[in-house]
């Protein structure tokens, strides 16, 4: 039968939660990588053993770890990210020059044809690739050769590269975004890039329509429709029909457009889910009320999906990269707390329970289909 992986990362390790197509019953393994902060776990899709995961600590930095069997093993892969000497700066909280530094890897992109290749995107701000399935990376340094780079800052988590989207019909196309800089595209492989922010503003930065300088939080595309994506930003829920070159705000009735994650069903290009907090002040739900919102119309009218779900004195956050979909007929969606719960709907949204409780707080979840 069908079955189904969700990988989760949190701030103490990684677990892998197992459950077959019926996703009633689920088996848990973890912590792997025991009291690392793990930002990010990513499946290949083009293997269904292949997984890939980078934990972070303060004694030893930044480590990168590859599974061959479903996330039960690990093995350590190259680790060195190297900038490739692009000259300059970017720009600090206070405007002052900043030198690039690497940080941390904030988010693994397997390529959807080959297990072996891989992006990562890190802080500061960088793209990198691996063609040996992680074993060695090179800087992709036309994204930092652009000429706004300068102009970056980052965002209260850091300046991150954070969302990493491929296009299934073009290998040489893919969107990025960082935090505080925008939304960039690709249309030759990462030689050149594009700033893809008009339509977008930002109050508190001096010119509130520039081209760079937006804090964007995530970005969500359905492989049927890559020209379509989707942006959950730092106050602003977009969309844009023509891969970037336009964004249009789709916030519609949500009681906040302030929040993290944003998803697109498996099935359903127009259908759509966020989890809208209070405000950039008040990482937590409205009222205290945990809701997810679904748009079946691509925007502009969102409906609550409460059952299940606390409905009082809940103040967990769900963090930019914790929420994740299935490709079941029935369309799975999942999201995990900084509470440490983990939910899952086996209906596309309309039922909700906890595959799990008590976790460290989750920093990303991310499912496989398996066969």
């Amino acid at each position: 039968m069908t079955g189904v992986r969700v990988l989760v990362g949190t701030r103490k390790g990684a677990f892998v939660l197992s459950s077959d197509g019926k996703r009633e019953r689920w088996d848990v393994s973890g912590p792997h990588f025991a009291g690392w902060e793990v930002y990010h776990v990513a499946a290949s899709p083009a293997d269904p053993d292949r997984v890939y995961a980078a934990p972070s600590g303060g004694w030893f930095g930044q480590l990168l770890q590859r599974s061959d069997d479903g996330g039960a093993t690990w093995t350590p892969v190259g680790n060195e990210f190297r900038y490739e000497g692009v000259p300059g700066t970017h720009q600090w909280y206070d405007g002052t020059p900043h030198p690039w530094e690497f940080a941390r890897v904030w988010h693994l992109e397997p390529a959807p044809g080959d297990p072996d290749t891989l992006y990562a995107g890190v802080e500061d701000a960088a793209l990198f690739r691996s063609s040996d399935g992680g074993g060695t990376w090179q800087e992709l340094p036309g994204l930092r050769e652009h000429g706004s780079g300068p102009l970056w800052q980052p965002g209260a988590g850091g300046m991150c590269l954070h969302t990493i989207v491929l296009d299934p019909r073009d290998p040489s196309r893919m969107h990025i975004a960082i935090s505080a800089a925008g939304v960039f595209r690709t249309d030759d492989g990462g030689k050149t890039w594009k700033a893809t922010n008009r339509g977008l503003r930002s109050e508190g930065i001096p010119d509130p329509d520039a081209e760079v300088g937006h804090c964007v939080h995530n970005l969500a595309m359905h492989p049927a429709r890559p020209d379509v994506l989707y942006m959950q930003k730092h106050w602003d829920v977009m969309r844009t029909d023509d891969a970037g070159e336009n964004w249009h705000d789709i916030g519609g009735n949500l009681p906040t457009d302030f929040g993290f994650p944003i998803s697109v069903h498996a099935h359903e290009p127009e259908t759509v889910y966020v989890v809208p907090i209070t405000s950039d002040s008040h990482h937590f739900p409205p009222e205290g009320k945990l809701r997810v919102y679904r748009s079946r119309t691509g925007g502009n009218e969102w409906e609550p999906l409460t059952a299940g779900l606390p409905q009082e004195h809940c103040y967990v956050n769900v963090l930019r990269d914790a929420m994740a979909v299935d490709s079941l007929e029935d369309c799975g969606v999942y999201f995990g707390t900084t509470g440490g719960q983990v939910y899952a709907s086996p209906d596309a949204g309309d039922t909700w329970a906890p595959i799990v409780r008590d976790l460290p707080a989750v920093l990303s979840v991310e499912v496989q289909t398996l066969p």
